[in-house]
């Protein structure tokens, strides 16, 4: 028999799932209401003020008014409000900044506002009640769930609240899943990644474990330490774990590893989260993409990726989009970002209703040559290379090598294997064909003896992870650049020494 909570989620999926159909259905409208929305409720802020949100009363007059911006752009609006001062981007003081790493601008202080930190919460929701609408699925509402997430331990600056947004986030699990939630706050507070990783361990070990959600290179780590203590798969441990829920990296070159982690296939739903807004979530189980998420007090806009930094590059909405082509996704939102680039690249795959997939960074690419290789590149060829094959990877880097010792130029690929491969020039070869085949920018340098063929550079077990850890990044929402079109993180794993 379910349990009542297990019944209940039913009838509050089915719910829950009509009210997202009704506004995917109408995406235009949605977003056209969005719209009008933001300009209305920040015309008398400094914001609005100095870009005339008055006069404003269409698209076309908003792309007049306001030039797409970065961080960087908005950083003297974000200090007013770091400082105390209201009104200055969303009428009165945000709620919480999201502290994330910047490369170019230290620390980012991303604001939460009373308006926007609900949206961070129900899309999250509702990813899950779409799952039980669609399978029926409700025995693991009844079991333990695990957030892998950073310290919920907030400081306060001038009245606002200050931390990650995974710690933010951790403040609004609902209360009917309190019971539920693991791991206890005082695990869940450590500050140390690896220490935090071994609690959460012997915490979890003898729990009816059901559902577990993180970044997946942090997951990995979590369920290594797992089988290392138990000596079984992750799935004997957890007979009942049946449902893994993933963010911020593209799981396809993982999916092996996990597989044998667990030791048998489970049910997944991808995540498309941010400090500044929660953008997407996998809305069926056999459908390529994630719901983009169009009622959430974010007005979308786009930008062809290869025009991105030419000037005046078009700027786009919802009803110009095509399949397949790479965009950089520009947000306004009711946190006070306007016209704001997050530096992620996306392309749609569906446009009924609109879903997308992430492809990558706008500053993630490498380009040394004019190839332009994008992050959905890199790694559709590693998981090409490693279809039908008994290797499975870990992690991986790619840089490029301008000034090689001897012969042409390349890409080298740094790559964590678990399971190498028996012929490893065969692996190179369909690592080089593929991603041929996807751009042929890099095809033409190959062919007309600019670049050589791409070399594997093979990096020590947990080299990632100690070199995430030497520049402070290990755990949380903390990712691996998937390729660089510098050499810093190649030039830090040879001085650390964390190459074969």
């Amino acid at each position: 028999m379910p349990s009542f909570k297990a019944a209940l989620s039913k009838p509050f999926a089915k719910y829950i799932s009509k009210r997202v159909k009704k506004w995917a259905s109408n995406p235009i409208e949605t977003q056209e209401k969005v719209f009008q929305n933001l300009i209305l409720n920040a015309r008398h802020t400094v914001f609005g003020k100095d870009h005339n949100f008055e006069a404003i009363q269409t698209y076309k007059d908003f792309k007049t008014q306001v030039p797409i911006r970065d961080y960087e752009d908005l950083k003297p609006y974000v200090e007013r409000v770091v400082s105390g001062e209201e009104d200055i981007l969303w009428k009165g003081k945000p709620l919480y900044f999201a502290k994330t790493s910047g490369t170019t601008s230290g620390s980012k202080y991303i604001p939460i506002t009373k308006e926007s930190m609900p949206t961070h919460v129900e899309a999250a929701r509702n990813a899950i009640l779409l799952y039980i609408n669609e399978t029926g699925k409700t025995n693991f509402v009844d079991g333990k769930m695990i957030f892998l997430q950073g310290s919920p331990i907030l400081k306060e600056q001038n009245g606002i609240k200050l931390g990650r947004l995974s710690g933010i986030v951790a403040h609004y699990v609902p209360k009917y899943l309190q019971r539920n939630r693991m791991p206890s706050l005082k695990t869940n507070c450590i500050e140390d990644w690896e220490t935090k990783v071994d609690a959460i361990v012997e915490e979890t070990l003898s729990e009816n474990m059901t559902i577990i959600s993180g970044i997946p290179s942090w997951v990995q780590m979590y369920f290594e330490k797992l089988t290392e203590k138990s000596g079984e798969k992750v799935g004997e441990v957890f007979k009942n774990f049946n449902l893994f829920i993933f963010g911020g990296v593209n799981y396809e070159p993982y999916r092996a590893k996990f597989e044998n982690l667990i030791g048998r296939k489970v049910d997944s739903i991808e995540l498309y989260p941010a400090s500044e807004g929660f953008f997407a979530f996998q809305d069926k189980q056999g459908e390529k993409g994630m719901l983009l998420q169009l009622n959430s007090g974010i007005f979308y806009e786009f930008i062809e990726a290869d025009e991105f930094f030419e000037k005046n590059a078009k700027r786009i909405t919802l009803k110009d989009v095509e399949l397949n082509i790479n965009y950089v996704m520009i947000i306004s939102t009711t946190a006070g970002l306007w016209a704001y680039n997050i530096g992620d690249t996306i392309q749609f795959t569906c446009l009924r209703p609109f879903r997308v997939i992430v492809s990558g960074r706008i500053k993630h690419f490498i380009s040394a040559f004019g190839e332009h290789v994008i992050g959905k590149e890199v790694e559709q060829a590693l998981k090409e290379a490693i279809e039908n094959t008994s290797v499975s990877v870990n992690e991986f880097s790619v840089a490029p090598q301008i000034n090689p010792k001897e012969g042409l130029p390349y890409h080298e690929w740094f790559i964590e294997f678990e399971n190498e491969p028996d012929n490893i020039l065969i692996f190179i070869e369909d690592l080089e064909k593929s991603l041929q085949e996807q751009n042929s920018y890099y095809l033409d340098l190959i062919t007309g003896k600019v670049l050589q063929s791409l070399k594997i550079t093979k990096v020590k077990k947990e080299g990632f992870q100690t070199y995430m850890k030497s520049i402070g990044k290990l755990g949380g929402q903390n990712k691996i650049p998937r390729l660089a079109n510098d050499r810093k993180i190649a030039d830090k794993m040879y001085e650390l020494q964390l190459t074969k």
